[in-house]
């Protein structure tokens, strides 16, 4: 079966804000998360990438032009499977301010059990990511064969699911999984198990460095949505 590359989008102008930003439109890529877009090609050099699909938000887009510029061979598909939580009445909301919502702590505890104010549940998110994810490595051997590379391109949540499945662990426990803007995940799937062989690579270890509290912290929870990453 395939081999499966996730790729978070870059950092965001919500991210630096401190903002929700679900499907908000118009969130585009800040400078930071441009550079991070601009050196994934490199990065991803000595892949056979048969195809690439992304989340519909302009963020993932954006993460992935440079890479379509530099292979405009690759195919790309759009998948709203693959597109951010639907946070519903907590989009466009200040992460610090939701830290005090009694559904935050259902959200960090708990979070099978979640669902947002006018959006969907997390466990909603989950099924649908995972099987968009079933349904791309069947096509993807049908098309390429068992031994290809594709990449998936969405956000922070959306892939801690993925690999929440991949590592058969309950939804309730994604929350201890991290993935930073524009870091690479790889799962290798095979008709008996997948196995996890990179887990949030950034390539840069500036992001293991202890950092002052970031907009919204509270010290042990996860950042909704991902976090910024590294300054």
């Amino acid at each position: 079966m395939p081999m499966l590359i996730l790729v978070r989008h870059g950092r965001s102008t919500a991210n630096t804000a401190g903002v929700l930003a679900g499907w908000t439109p118009g969130v585009a890529l800040d400078e930071r998360g441009a550079a991070q877009a601009a050196a994934l090609p490199g990065r991803l050099a000595g892949l056979p990438l048969a195809a690439a699909v992304t989340s519909p938000l302009q963020r993932c887009r954006e993460t992935l032009a440079p890479l379509l510029a530099a292979r405009p061979e690759l195919p790309l598909h759009p998948d709203d499977r693959i597109g951010e939580c639907h946070y519903g009445d907590w989009s466009g909301r200040k992460l610090a301010e939701l830290a005090d919502e009694p559904l935050m702590n259902i959200v960090q505890q708990h979070p099978s059990a979640a669902a947002f104010p006018g959006g969907e549940s997390m466990r909603a998110m989950h099924t649908r990511a995972v099987e968009a994810v079933r349904d791309w490595n069947a096509r993807i051997e049908r098309e390429h064969g068992a031994d290809a590379v594709y990449l998936m391109c969405s956000h922070g949540d959306v892939i801690k699911a993925i690999v929440a499945d991949a590592l058969g662990l309950h939804l309730d426990l994604f929350q201890r999984i991290s993935v930073e803007p524009c870091s690479v995940t790889a799962i290798r799937y095979t008709p008996t198990r997948p196995f996890v062989v990179r887990l949030g690579d950034t390539g840069d270890f500036a992001g293991l460095a202890p950092r002052e509290e970031t907009t919204g912290d509270r010290g042990g929870d996860a950042a909704v949505g991902g976090d910024a990453g590294a300054p």
